[in-house]
């Protein structure tokens, strides 16, 4: 089996051993991403844009995500993200977990984990 890594040259991916995403088996494999802004739905928003870039590296896009993971400090916070997350997946809604839990570092929000199918598999 081939496997394919993808960077997005995070200053973590480094410091902890990771990358953005793995290419392995027909799914892409995005690991949980955070994004940067001072409201859980600037960071929803700049989170989803790392994740789709890795998404169209990988060959895949976010109509083919078949489960998302989305990990919030505070559950109340996930609401003003609705709108959004739903314009993302649009006619089709991957399966989905909400997970509330503390993150890396306080600042962060949301915290969005994906994995999609290549296109054909």
């Amino acid at each position: 089996m081939t496997i394919k890594r993808i960077s997005s040259g995070g200053a973590f991916e480094v410091k902890v051993g990771y990358c953005r995403a793995v290419v392995a088996g027909g799914l892409v494999h995005v690991a949980g991403t955070v994004g940067q802004g001072d409201t859980v739905l600037e960071q929803c928003a700049d989170a989803l844009g790392i994740i789709e870039t890795a998404l169209q590296e990988a060959g895949t896009d976010f109509a083919h995500v078949v489960r998302v993971t989305y990990m919030l400090p505070d559950r109340h916070e996930f609401e003003p993200c609705f709108d959004l997350l739903a314009r993302t997946f649009g006619a089709n809604p991957p399966a989905a977990t909400m997970i509330e839990c503390g993150l890396i570092d306080p600042k962060y929000r949301i915290e969005i984990e994906v994995t999609a199918v290549l296109p054909g598999t």
